[in-house]
């Protein structure tokens, strides 16, 4: 394979950024909404960082109005948890995250109010099916969070559908690190490249292709139509490709669901 330049498409990770002396005003927008940005460089991701101390970074950087409401969503969501009604008082909270928080905070706010409603798989199918891209984006973040088995796996597929680059990068979080099996891992890593994700947004991504043939395989192929075609291979391709082809180390421990060496689905 030929190692031309990598493809420009590089949507932002959902994280929340900068220092927590600089608070970042509500309805500053950072690039693509997604992440709360300030000078200083620190930086979390929303699927991993623990609830408590995404809602402390948060706060730093709210307005007071916005912390105002955040807090009472919060609260609401805390005395009303899971559904009650056709629609539950922490589900129209989502709904108005952006224009509360701003767009630079809404998928954090989104993701502690899930998280405080103690939202289970039916309500998160609910609220992903019936909600806006950016709240379906925001179900994938709190998916680590809130659902410990595989139950929530559609969402992910879903999501891995389509061509939406945000909801792609959501998807492949540690959520789908965990539970997707290795032919529909092997697919989402597939789709990074299709659609430009990088795939430092993959979970677990150097555990999972390390030594695994088949996905050696099938981006030898997408990498040959590639040039074949005239068309630039990206450069991730050529990173996950060196991966598979590394021997997987003899201590790595086997798994049921997301082994890279398991049986296809």
């Amino acid at each position: 394979m030929n190692h031309p330049h990598a493809t420009s498409a590089t949507p932002e990770a959902a994280t929340v950024s900068g220092s927590e002396a600089t608070p970042h005003p509500p309805g500053t927008p950072a690039a693509d909404g997604t992440t709360l940005a300030a000078p200083a460089a620190t930086s979390i991701t929303l699927a991993v960082t623990p609830p408590a101390e995404l809602h402390r970074l948060l706060s730093a950087r709210l307005g007071a109005a916005a912390r105002a409401w955040l807090d009472q969503a919060l609260d609401e969501a805390a005395a009303h948890p899971g559904a009650h009604g056709p629609i539950s008082v922490w589900e129209l909270r989502l709904a108005e995250a952006g224009r509360r928080c701003g767009a630079a905070h809404a998928d954090a706010a989104r993701v502690l109010i899930l998280h405080t409603a103690r939202a289970d798989t039916q309500a998160l199918t609910r609220v992903y099916h019936q909600g806006t891209a950016d709240e379906r984006r925001a179900v994938l973040h709190a998916l680590p969070h809130l659902v410990p088995g595989p139950e929530a796996r559609p969402l992910v597929e879903d999501a891995l559908r389509t061509n939406d680059t945000r909801l792609v990068a959501a998807a492949v979080g540690p959520y789908c690190a965990r539970h997707l099996d290795a032919h529909a891992w092997r697919h989402a890593v597939l789709k990074c490249l299709f659609t430009g994700v990088p795939v430092d947004r993959v979970a677990d991504l150097a555990r999972r292709a390390r030594g695994d043939g088949e996905l050696a395989r099938m981006l030898g192929d997408y990498a040959d139509e590639r040039t074949a075609a005239g068309r630039p291979v990206p450069e991730d391709l050529h990173r996950v490709h060196t991966l598979a082809l590394t021997p997987a180390a003899a201590s790595t421990p086997s798994h049921t669901t997301d082994d890279p060496h398991g049986k296809e689905s």
